[in-house]
């Protein structure tokens, strides 16, 4: 018996979209920038996948730029649009709970003299709104916020954000990684003043090297990657069609079910935190219903270590994750757990628990017995 809690990580291709990637790659396959007939139907796909995209979002499909994935999209939001704005200022405002592929380009931005700060959060993972307002200065041109955070779940007010920083300079550039949030939550950039939004096509069950960005029109950035000139210089080199139809079908079909899925898995989400509560010395830092992410439960095991829990389950048949996945290859203290003031002896006993809309109680429960026959024994191995 395999179950898979580790949607957040990654999550299995859809049979629409791999019956779509399937034929751009083998019967489609030409390049979109030959002006053949070839080229043109491959230049098709590119702009239906635009087209479907734009939609779930109500925004143009000429402000929809297609990535490798979250990273690139967050690192050409974050280092692209202070080096076009930084005549205007050299402040940076982010939270303390960012994924990696935002923190680290943080780290670059300094290193090039940029001021970053990096704002609090609460108990929750919330950003505390307060030190927002006390932060923001005319020497500010950019904030960088995650939607839902990729570790535990918390749900930034992104409208509130957005409203405020707006209200306060016009000009300031209002990033969101909209990497775990997209398919779980309507996003309308809009509403939220948002100019520039991140999101990968592998957490929606598309294809892997699959992304977006949404550009504002009119918004100041600098393109990363330079060479042909392919979407309007923003991002050269050949467009990945395949993947690029593949994400479009994704988002399609995630938005087209979005209500079903999301009551599947908060009812998932909210049945496993409530039985979690049939287990000693657990902690779970997620929120229930809509107060978190629909998909995630960040949970400490006091006494056991996070990997050890990890492989033990996994000789079980489960595969979950200790953390985000993409440090799982090189575990650390978590600075998302350590932001939100969870106790030391849990930094490194806390494991996550993500679903997809294909997930059910059945396997919830299973996981639940197998944490009862595992905790007392890996609890005896604790070192003194």
């Amino acid at each position: 018996m395999e179950i898979y809690f580790d949607n957040s990580a990654t999550t299995k291709v859809s049979e629409p979209v791999k019956d779509l990637v399937v034929k751009v790659m083998t019967q489609d396959f030409g390049n979109p920038s030959s002006m053949h007939m070839a080229g043109v139907h491959a230049e098709q796909y590119v702009k239906e996948a635009k087209e479907n995209i734009a939609k779930t979002l109500k925004v143009t499909p000429a402000e929809i730029y297609f990535t490798s994935g979250g990273t690139e999209s967050n690192n050409m939001a974050v280092v692209g649009s202070a080096q076009a704005n930084k005549r205007s200022g050299n402040r940076v405002l982010t939270t303390s709970v960012e994924h990696s592929s935002v923190s680290a380009p943080m780290k670059y931005l300094e290193k090039e003299g940029f001021e970053v700060v990096y704002l609090p959060v609460d108990q929750t993972g919330a950003v505390q709104m307060d030190a927002l307002k006390e932060a923001m200065t005319p020497e500010t041109i950019l904030v960088s916020v995650i939607h839902i955070n990729n570790e535990v779940g918390a749900i930034q007010p992104i409208e509130e954000i957005g409203t405020y920083i707006k209200s306060i300079n016009p000009n300031v550039v209002f990033h969101v990684d909209a990497v775990q949030s997209y398919g779980k939550l309507e996003i309308r950039p809009k509403n939220g003043k948002i100019d520039l939004l991140s999101v990968s096509g592998h957490k929606i069950h598309g294809p892997k090297g699959s992304g977006f960005i949404y550009i504002k029109k009119n918004t100041k950035i600098n393109p990363l990657i330079l060479g042909g000139g392919q979407q309007m210089g923003f991002r050269s080199g050949t467009e990945n069609v395949p993947g690029i139809a593949g994400i479009g079908q994704a988002a399609k079909d995630c938005y087209e079910n979005l209500e079903s899925n999301v009551s599947k898995m908060t009812a998932l989400k909210d049945y496993m935190i409530r039985r979690f509560g049939e287990l000693d010395g657990v902690t779970v830092h997620s929120q229930k219903g809509t107060a978190g992410a629909p998909h995630i439960v960040s949970a400490g095991f006091l006494g056991v270590r996070s990997e050890v829990l990890l492989h033990a389950l996994e000789e079980r048949g489960v595969y979950i994750s200790a953390g985000s996945a993409c440090s799982s290859n090189h575990p650390a203290v978590s600075a998302t757990l350590k932001a939100m003031g969870v106790k030391k002896e849990l930094l490194n006993a806390t494991v996550r628990f993500s679903f997809c809309a294909d997930n059910t109680r059945e396997e919830a429960d299973y996981v639940i017995e197998q944490l009862k026959e595992l905790l007392p024994m890996l609890r005896k191995y604790v070192r003194k």
